[in-house]
């Protein structure tokens, strides 16, 4: 609903950089592949561009306990490389704790995000860009 956010929420479409070193998402082969795979997403520039990330960490700083906590975030890509990685921009939207990392069975637990993303995506979510009205 942000004017100012709305208006950057394109950035990725109109102001990519060609660059050697990888500076933001835009210029990866992965961003590059999924606008060829998907035509019709890409060609929508208000289509918003998300990322999955997590790691895990001993809560308490001791290796010898076995205790792990794995946040799990989303990072909206559609954005210039100031504001993507802002913390207003990432969303925590799981924490996956207990005393063993949850290794190869974190699909269980990523399963009702998975599911919800996958919904977004085939049903769409619509939404009032309130820079272009």
């Amino acid at each position: 609903m942000s004017r100012k956010i709305a208006e950057h929420m394109t950035w990725h479409l109109k102001c990519r950089v060609d660059s050697e070193i990888l500076i933001h998402p835009t210029q990866s082969t992965a961003w590059k592949h999924f606008d060829a795979v998907h035509p019709s997403f890409a060609s929508n520039p208000q289509n918003v561009h998300l990322g999955l990330a997590t790691d895990g960490f001993n809560t308490w700083g001791h290796s010898s306990r076995s205790y792990s906590c794995w946040p799990v975030f989303i990072v909206v890509y559609n954005l210039p490389l100031e504001m993507c990685m802002r913390p207003e921009f990432t969303f925590l939207t799981l924490v996956i704790s207990g005393p063993k990392s949850p290794r190869k069975n974190i699909d269980v637990f990523l399963r009702p995000l998975i599911d919800d993303l996958k919904w977004s995506w085939s049903s769409g979510v619509e939404t009032f860009d309130s820079f272009r009205k």
